[in-house]
């Protein structure tokens, strides 16, 4: 299994990380109706989607690898006057106690692992997870152009290593659709999506489910 390693958030420039995606306000909606309360902001980042939840009301936790993206989240929270509980740390090992969380949110974070990882990581992710809770989640599709790009360094049949920018080094897995109903099997998958992206003259594709336990 391959280490798990942090963004760089030094190289990154684009301000969509500084804002929460359109996909994150149905389910911040949803979780307010449903009565949601404890929520996790695995792989957060610089925190555009921790800030937006504790804006509204929720109990949040935000967890990333990444020491610089955590104090970052930590500075903006205490300017703002929000309280949110932060943690350092890999996501195939979480510091949470089991059955803690109503509602768990990460995007484009879990897959950078490899086969082995990605199944301990959605193992810890059901652990912490409250039954009833509900989880929404990114994967990599392999309908990407980047898993059968040469220049990559492939380690295993649904991994690999990218090269260049914030990512280097990091380990990408992608899966087919069958992949994906396997990898969430002890999972109630309530709404499975398979999107294409254009941006930055390039396309990406990625599942994006939600699940409850």
């Amino acid at each position: 299994m391959v280490d798990s390693k942090a963004w760089n958030w030094d190289e990154v420039k684009e301000q969509i990380w500084n804002e929460p995606s359109e996909d994150v306000y149905y389910y911040l909606y949803r979780w307010q109706q449903i009565g949601f309360k404890k929520f996790l902001d695995l792989g957060c980042g610089k925190g555009r989607h921790s800030h937006l939840f504790a804006d509204s009301g929720f109990e949040v936790f935000s967890f990333d690898l990444s020491e610089k993206a955590i104090n970052l989240v930590k500075d903006k929270a205490e300017r703002r006057g929000q309280k949110i509980h932060v943690n350092i740390g890999d996501i195939k090992n979480l510091p949470y106690k089991s059955e803690t969380f109503d509602c768990i949110l990460s995007y484009h974070t879990i897959y950078h692992t490899d086969t082995k990882g990605i199944n301990i990581v959605l193992d810890e992710i059901y652990r912490v997870l409250k039954p009833g809770g509900e989880i929404f989640i990114t994967l990599n599709s392999k309908d990407n152009p980047s898993f059968n790009n040469p220049d990559y360094k492939k380690i295993d049949n649904n991994t690999i290593i990218k090269t260049e920018g914030p990512e280097v080094d990091m380990p990408h897995y992608y899966a087919n659709v069958e992949e994906v109903r396997t990898l969430l099997e002890k999972f109630k998958i309530i709404r499975l999506r398979h999107i294409e992206e254009f941006f930055n003259n390039r396309t990406s594709w990625h599942y994006h489910v939600h699940a409850q336990k």
